[in-house]
């Protein structure tokens, strides 16, 4: 693990931050990626985001970053660093709502679905304008930049042309950051701009779901 997370981090270099994707990872194994200086930690399920936040150093930067229903905002708003799964309007007012409730400032990135896959969440391209719009309307939002989970493939080099795309959003609407590529792609998604990339099976290895 040691190696394959300090080569990662090398790669990610001063412009990238290595998000280390948790999710049905126990304490301990997450303590052992903190103690390599990982800071930023990414969870799907708030449940487990939030039964790991306690027992783990207050020091670590916590990324929701699955599907968040509307009625689960209010448990992590002012907790996680950052929401990166925004993939309505709907859920942008929630958090809009609860962020005004306790006089914070919510850090969010709009998902978006840049290959049009009807298993995956978010905004499509043709609405992203309407949904920054909507989004840079709400005081209590910081809209800091974008999202995608692009379609594993065989070939990683096949997501390129996503990642482009996502480049360009980034780039016509201004934002700071791009929260893209995997265990699989992530190298292509750094050649194309990523600044977040969100990293799992190649630190912990294959995900155990017996528990979940």
């Amino acid at each position: 693990m040691k190696e394959k997370v300090f080569n990662i981090i090398r790669e990610c270099g001063n412009s990238c931050t290595l998000i280390a994707v948790s999710k049905t990872k126990s304490v301990e194994m997450i303590k052992e990626v903190y103690d390599l200086g990982v800071r930023d930690f990414g969870e799907n399920k708030v449940q487990e985001l939030l039964s790991k936040m306690d027992k783990l150093p207050s020091d670590i930067r916590w990324h929701m970053i699955g599907h968040l229903q509307s009625n689960k905002v209010k448990d992590i708003v002012g907790k996680v660093y950052m929401i990166h799964s925004v993939d309505s309007i709907k859920l942008a007012k929630e958090i809009e709502k609860n962020a005004l409730k306790k006089d914070v400032i919510v850090k969010i990135l709009c998902e978006i679905n840049i290959a049009s896959e009807e298993s995956k969440y978010g905004f499509s391209v043709d609405e992203v304008d309407y949904a920054i719009k909507e989004i840079k309307k709400m005081k209590n939002i910081e809209l800091c930049g974008l999202m995608c989970v692009a379609p594993y493939q065989e070939n990683p080099e096949e997501n390129r042309k996503y990642f482009i795309k996502m480049k360009e959003l980034k780039s016509k609407y201004n934002l700071d950051i791009l929260s893209e590529g995997m265990s699989n792609d992530y190298k292509i998604a750094l050649d194309e701009g990523s600044n977040y990339i969100r990293i799992g099976t190649l630190i912990f290895g294959e995900r155990d779901y017996g528990n979940n």
